[in-house]
């Protein structure tokens, strides 16, 4: 028997407050400034196959990318109660090995485990946390390195059991927290993880236990249904029509440059399918990414065309499909390096289905936001350089917001694909030997129109100590485009001691150097009351 719209509501909801809680303990229980006040996480909630269910609004990049790959994890290993297992490989699951996934089957309450086709223990659903660990192993501090491998990135986890039956294995998890620069607070982190994957344990098991299994998969399929009509819904208001956009990376780090990748997007009565055919080939940098985190782009795009109500569930995106050539920029065979690819590929996806929306849907879709997570990664400049006190830090930066038919876009906020706060300044100064002497909106950098872009960020750090700084960031060559005769945003600009350095670079510096990065503007939107100075989009600086 089908739920009726009260009781699906409050169903979607009570699965949506189970990966709220998660976050919670997550967040409360770890070490990192990256976990405990940036908030780079994500907690969801998936069922027997591998399907989404709920996720918090947490990170989008780390969402999509779990709800594409999951099924494939899930199948994969055999499951008992008590059983945790954890991964990073990008090539099987993951983003890029920063994001550590912890998964956790959940059993029926109070009932032995069912088999299932292939005579395994079958569990009702999956609880799953990623989070970015500032540190996994990596020769450069930060784990964001310059890279032409993926095992030049850090320690690569395929997916192995943490836990089993309830007890932990003490050899997996020293291998994982001793490979990096901090073990101790390493380890602290991922305790915070078996913690929120417990939390959500408990709170899961009571809901399946109150409704019984077969209620609860019956509510799911409800659910499910719902998901699908409303996004069946949402994307028949688009034309029907072929809809083609190209859009630009600007480098690799490794001397490739202006990186195309292409995409067609179908639109039928029967959904949306994209082609990323045209798309460049894997590069030597490690700006590639595998097709899980080109589907996060994707799905995340296709959910803002959609109502707020709309359930963030395997149902939602049935009627979306993808597909890019193996090898190519978007579809990175091993052994790609990958860092990049999932913050900043990622995001220049975004812009890219954007941008080809814009054409079946000018009034609802934006111009391009500042197209960077401006990646900036530090540490002590070696493990034994002051092996009293290694340390290791990461952050991304915010930037300006495409503006649209509706509004100017908004200044200073992270945009698209990360969901992450800044790390405040006092954390940042008290942990770190690291002095922020600047903090403050780029004034005039969003792009004009009769709806400005929102303007990027001027943020200037003083070393007190000497470090190593890597910096992986895009839209310094390229700038963010406007639409409907709207101005580009102004591409953002990376300065040690006041002398431009490369968008993606990796340094020794000193103590009292100064780092300033200032970060892209959002493109504007609409003709503006003078033309003067609009843009393309395509221009070089």
């Amino acid at each position: 028997m089908s739920l009726n719209a009260i009781d699906l509501g409050i169903f979607a909801s009570r699965l949506t407050a189970v990966c709220d809680e998660m976050g919670v303990v997550l967040r409360n229980a770890s070490f990192s400034p990256n976990i405990r006040d940036r908030l780079d996480f994500s907690c969801a909630v998936f069922d027997a196959d591998g399907q989404l269910c709920a996720q918090a609004a947490h990170i989008p990049v780390h969402l999509g990318s779990m709800a594409y790959a999951m099924s494939g994890i899930v199948s994969a290993v055999d499951w008992s109660p008590g059983d945790m297992v954890v991964l990073n490989d990008p090539y099987l699951g993951g983003t890029h090995l920063p994001d550590v996934t912890l998964i956790a089957p959940l059993f029926a309450p109070g009932l032995k485990p069912v088999a299932d086709r292939r005579g395994r223990c079958a569990p009702v659903a999956f609880l799953a946390n990623r989070a970015h660990h500032a540190d996994i192993g990596a020769a450069a501090p930060g784990s964001m390195p310059v890279s032409r491998f993926l095992q030049d990135e850090g320690l690569v986890i395929p997916p192995v059991h943490l836990m089993r039956a309830g007890t932990m294995d003490r050899s997996v998890l020293d291998t994982i927290v001793l490979a990096t620069r901090k073990p101790d607070h390493a380890r602290g982190d991922f305790l915070a993880q078996i913690s929120a994957n417990r939390a959500g344990l408990t709170r899961l098991g009571l809901q399946v236990e109150a409704m019984g299994v077969a209620a609860y998969a019956d509510a799911l399929n409800d659910l499910n249904d719902y998901g699908e009509r409303l996004a069946r819904a949402a994307l028949g208001s688009l034309p029907v029509g072929s809809y083609r956009f190209e859009d630009w990376m600007d480098d690799d780090g490794q001397g490739t440059q202006d990186i195309p990748i292409r995409v067609r997007i179908d639109c039928s009565d029967t959904g949306v399918h994209l082609d990323f055919t045209g798309t460049a080939p894997q590069v030597p940098g490690n700006i590639n990414c595998p097709l899980s985190v080109a589907a996060a782009a994707v799905l995340y795009c296709f959910r803002c065309l959609m109502p707020p109500q709309t359930p963030a569930c395997a149902g939602t995106f049935r009627p979306i499909t993808l597909e890019a050539p193996q090898g190519c920029l978007l579809n990175a065979r091993r052994p790609a390096a990958v860092a990049a690819g999932n913050v900043e590929t990622s995001s220049r996806v975004v812009d890219l289905v954007l941008g080809a929306l814009a054409q079946a849907a000018p009034d609802r879709i934006p111009a391009a936001s500042q197209g960077s997570m401006n990646n900036l990664a530090l540490g002590s400049t070696g493990r034994s350089a002051d092996p009293a006190s290694p340390w290791d830090y990461y952050e991304t930066i915010g930037g300006g917001m495409g503006a649209g038919a509706t509004g100017g876009g908004w200044s200073g906020v992270q945009t698209h694909m990360t969901n992450t706060l800044n790390t405040p300044i006092e954390v940042l100064e008290s942990r770190f030997p690291l002095r922020v002497t600047r903090y403050a909106l780029r004034r005039g950098s969003g792009g004009i129109g009769a709806r400005p872009g929102g303007d990027g960020i001027v943020r200037e750090l003083e070393f007190l100590g000497p470090a190593q700084l890597t910096l992986l960031t895009e839209r310094r060559r390229l700038a963010p485009w406007g639409l409907a005769g709207g101005g580009s945003g102004a591409p953002g600009i990376n300065r040690l001691n006041g002398s431009e350095i490369p968008g993606k670079v990796s340094l020794a510096v000193h103590p009292g150097d100064r780092l300033t990065i200032e970060t892209p503007g959002g493109g504007g939107w609409g003709q503006p009351p003078d033309p003067a100075g609009v843009g393309t989009g395509k221009e070089k600086t």
